[in-house]
């Protein structure tokens, strides 16, 4: 009887947690101090550097800094421990890929102190997030994602597919820095990640459609900072930290068995149809706390025996393939590689290797056929 009376005083703290969705979920009370000095550190900021060089060693603004290493470094260094490091300015360009997208590109140096952030933050926040969240962590990623998926196609009859609507220029600064302060107690940590924020907010305004939540003011959606650059080591970081909060409210709340979340797409399982619209309708009005919304186009629910799309792929209990649009996408990038080629633009080596890496995708669908059909097309060319 008292292990149940424990069971049930446990589920109601979980409960309380979550009355207003903003205030997350609470799932540790141990908390960390004195980081600054540890992002700041010779040995961190030189470790990010080597991070941030990462493919990348051929750019002009990365050989400049390799090239005064030390003195950038202690530049750096000195700017971070004296409190007067201000972010520079980005750059900003459109990628097609399914649909238009702004990425902004920071100063290199900058990114070398995003290195240096993640480096000392990333570790903390680990072992907060679930097992079943795939997107920029170690040992995780898209492939696993996708056999993932497939897992959980073969064992439900049904699955409930979303996406956040406009995710990353909706992020709340100030509900992402409540939770990072949540266990995060040194201010100048929480000041230095507020730096970060404020200096991309304005970036995103153009992409940001205005909405109003429960309690919202005429104005509210205007006044609130808002947005995190897409490009940025620490927007993915920050994402995942951002979504953790949904992630347990959907495994240790609604008690979802299977479940699984790539950035802002996520995926629901059951045998049921009826408990995934239940599901989703809870989701809803969660997210309404933390100030975000379902893409409309893009939640419901399937069955799994047809395939759902998911990552680039068409997934079934039994196999899959590639999506229709990744294989355009390619044909038509492999064939300006081509006619580069052929105008001694690019080595035989740079055409090798973007198909190879095209290869390495796409093996994790039924591939051999797609890759016969796709080489017979250049060939007649």
């Amino acid at each position: 009887m008292f292990t149940r009376l424990r069971v049930v005083a446990k589920e109601l703290s979980l409960y309380n947690n979550f009355a207003n969705p903003a205030a997350g979920f609470k799932p540790m009370p141990k908390t960390f101090n004195k980081l600054y000095f540890e992002i700041c550190s010779f040995k961190n900021l030189i470790n990010a550097f080597y991070k941030a060089r990462r493919g990348k060693r051929n750019r002009e603004a990365v050989a400049d800094f390799e090239y005064h290493l030390e003195k950038f470094i202690c530049e750096l260094k000195s700017e971070l421990e004296n409190r007067t490091y201000g972010p520079g300015a980005y750059t900003n360009f459109y990628v097609f890929e399914h649909k238009k997208r702004l990425i902004t590109a920071a100063p290199f140096r900058d990114r070398v102190v995003h290195h240096a952030i993640v480096n000392v933050l990333e570790p903390i926040f680990e072992r907060m997030f679930i097992y079943d969240s795939y997107a920029c962590r170690k040992e995780k990623g898209q492939h696993k994602a996708v056999r993932r998926f497939t897992e959980f196609c073969r064992s439900n009859r049904y699955v409930l597919r979303c996406d956040i609507k406009k995710f990353y220029p909706s992020v709340d600064h100030q509900i992402l820095l409540r939770i990072i302060s949540r266990w995060i107690k040194d201010r100048d940590v929480i000041c230095l990640v507020r730096k970060i924020l404020e200096s991309g907010k304005s970036i995103l305004e153009s992409e940001y459609i205005p909405a109003w939540y429960q309690g919202d003011g005429l104005f509210t959606p205007f006044s609130r900072s808002r947005g995190i650059p897409i490009g940025n080591l620490t927007s993915q970081f920050f994402g995942n930290v951002y979504l953790n909060e949904l992630d347990h409210y959907i495994k240790e709340i609604l008690r979802v068995g299977c479940y699984l979340r790539y950035m802002d797409d996520f995926a629901v399982f059951s045998d049921k149809k009826s408990y995934l619209w239940d599901v989703k309708k809870n989701i809803r009005n969660f997210l309404e706390g933390l100030r975000l919304s379902l893409n409309p186009a893009k939640e419901n629910v399937f069955p799994v025996n047809t395939g759902v799309e998911f990552l680039g792929f068409r997934i079934f209990p039994t196999h899959r393939l590639v999506r229709k649009s990744t294989v355009y996408k390619f044909t038509r990038h492999f064939k300006d590689l081509l006619k580069n080629y052929r105008m001694n633009l690019i080595s035989i080596q740079r055409l090798r290797s973007s198909f190879m890496a095209w290869i390495g995708h796409i093996k994790h669908a039924n591939y051999k056929n797609l890759c016969k059909t796709v080489l017979n097309k250049f060939r007649t060319k």
